[in-house]
């Protein structure tokens, strides 16, 4: 591992100073995720700014309705919070279907939605990856792709985001907020995700220097209808070959409102809303589910070995929602 100073910052000005430093330098929170990839060489920084004693580590109920989520609130105290288990349950059991409880416990907010893939071409230095060396080649494609992405790939990239939490916070419309030297800014998470294109290595859209402070969740009373489902390869401890996040408001038999997001087949958590807009005034029903699911992955593009996903994700949707509409049925 390459030798790295150390700062503990104790105010949000001072960290974005601190990395305003030094390009080389790299905010720290649980590290999780970052000290992996230090420790296989993937991240090189010269400099490390810990985090985690800032003020940011509370939940907040808004004005409106919503809630307030600090970036340094850890995993577990986000999926035990009370207003959070019961307003938004799907984001409780998104969390909760990551990682181990350990690692739960020392994993933030912001530093989850800043994971970078667990491809496997990625994370090894002796391979080539384009988002880790721009223009080096995406060896999935002909290679090991069998958990790679389905959705808004390119022949640049077809690894995924590892993201539980991102998943469901994408369903209902999640707000990040963040501070740079030239003071505070809002992304919509639906924007701070970046395309593939032909820059797999440009991964979001947070301006250089950036710390994420909070993650704001507006009002959204479909949203306490709500479940997570994570499929993986065993029981636990693993990361997604296909999730779901999702909610209806079921009316009289009728979809009058739908949430989905799809997570493990795109390089970002995908917000399905071909999906959503099949199924708004549709009937309630398994046909109505199916096609709402054939709509959304119609665009997909697998790989020979991952192709098993688009049946995967169509199941899984149809599964959900029934459970959902009878749910809300009774």
């Amino acid at each position: 591992m390459r030798e790295f100073g150390y700062h503990k910052a104790h105010d949000v000005p001072g960290a974005v100073a601190l990395l305003g430093a030094d390009p080389d330098a790299r905010f720290l929170g649980g590290g999780t995720n970052l000290v992996d990839l230090m420790k296989s060489g993937v991240e090189r920084p010269a400099r490390l700014v810990d985090v985690r004693e800032l003020p940011l580590g509370t939940i907040e109920s808004t004005g409106d309705g919503g809630l307030r989520i600090g970036a340094t609130v850890t995993n577990s105290d986000l999926a035990a919070h009370p207003e959070v288990r019961r307003d938004y349950p799907a984001l409780t059991q998104a969390v909760l279907a990551g990682a181990s409880g350990q690692l739960r416990n020392m994993a933030t907010v912001g530093g989850n939605l800043l994971q970078r893939t667990r491809c496997g071409y990625f994370t090894d230095v002796t391979k080539a990856c384009n988002k880790r060396v721009p223009g080096s080649g995406c060896p999935a494609i002909e290679g090991e792709h069998h958990n790679h992405a389905i959705l808004g790939a390119s022949a640049h990239c077809v690894a995924v985001h590892p993201s539980d939490m991102g998943v469901a916070l994408t369903a209902f419309d999640a707000v990040l907020s963040y501070r740079t030297a030239d003071g505070a800014g809002e992304l919509p998470l639906a924007d701070f995700y970046l395309p593939v294109g032909d820059t797999p290595h440009r991964e979001t859209a947070l301006p250089a220097g950036a710390l994420i402070t909070h993650v704001t969740l507006p009002p959204a009373p479909v949203a306490a209808r709500s479940r997570y489902r994570k499929v993986r390869e065993r029981a636990s401890y693993a990361f997604a070959i296909g999730s779901v996040a999702a909610a209806l408001d079921v009316r009289d038999g009728v979809v009058r409102e739908a949430r989905l997001a799809f997570g493990a087949v795109a390089s970002r958590p995908w917000r399905a809303r071909a999906a959503e807009a099949a199924l708004t005034g549709a009937p309630a029903d398994a046909a109505s589910f199916a096609a709402a699911a054939d709509a959304e992955l119609a665009a997909a593009e697998p790989l020979p070995d991952n192709a098993y996903k688009v049946t995967l994700m169509r199941n899984l949707v149809v599964a959900m929602c029934t459970e959902l509409a009878e749910e809300t049925a009774r």
